[in-house]
């Protein structure tokens, strides 16, 4: 007769797959909750885990933040600078592409509340700002300017300031984010985003003047 004791325990059935289930738990908990209200054994009861199998994976809350931005965030960056490096259409084409991409896997996305995480409690967790500070922020800085830089030296956009220039382009992309979340911190209706990044897109392209 079988004992009833002799499968495998609970937490040994699916090893392989716990860091991505704390990931995800993770991810959900700091965009609902924030990351000071995010306890980790609130993330390991949602994952399905004990506590102290978390511990096995992550040393802290802000280990296991850095591994929500690094597994979720950092592969997007990631493509879209391949795209970049690899594209050979107009980089009007290519403004286009990775505006809306980043906006299809980042901006729509739960990921968008990270970013209101970190408006929200930055101050108060620093080390977390200067984390995505360096490895989100200015790599995606860099990586607009290099796709703008590419127009300039197609002749394809004018002579610009490309750093400016892209903190400029990054600013509204990231007030859209704060709109769509809910309890938006300007409490305004959210406005639909496709309108919107069309718009921006034709304004950033085109400009305001009429052509002669």
């Amino acid at each position: 007769m079988n004992c009833p004791f002799s499968s495998k325990p609970r937490w040994a059935r699916r090893k392989e797959a716990r860091p991505q289930e704390l990931l995800a738990a993770a991810l959900d908990l700091f965009v609902e909750r924030g990351f000071a209200a995010t306890r980790l054994g609130d993330v390991a009861a949602l994952a399905g885990v004990s506590k102290g199998t978390l511990y096995l994976y992550f040393e802290s809350k802000e280990d296991l933040f850095k591994a929500v931005v690094r597994e979720n965030i950092l592969p997007a960056l990631a493509e879209a600078e391949d795209i970049i490096d690899g594209y050979q259409g107009p980089s009007t084409d290519l403004f286009r592409e990775i505006l809306l991409g980043w906006w299809e896997h980042i901006g729509a996305t739960k990921l968008a509340g990270i970013t209101k995480l970190l408006m929200a409690e930055s101050g108060n967790f620093p080390e977390l700002a200067a984390f995505h500070r360096e490895e989100v922020s200015q790599r995606g800085e860099a990586m607009i300017v290099r796709m703008l830089q590419r127009g300039i030296e197609r002749g394809e956009f004018r002579a610009i300031d490309v750093r400016q220039t892209a903190n400029v382009l990054i600013a509204p992309v990231i007030m859209l984010m704060m709109w769509q979340q809910p309890l938006n911190p300007c409490h305004v209706e959210p406005v639909d985003a496709g309108s919107y990044l069309d718009s921006f897109i034709d304004l950033c392209l085109h400009g305001l003047l009429s052509k002669p």
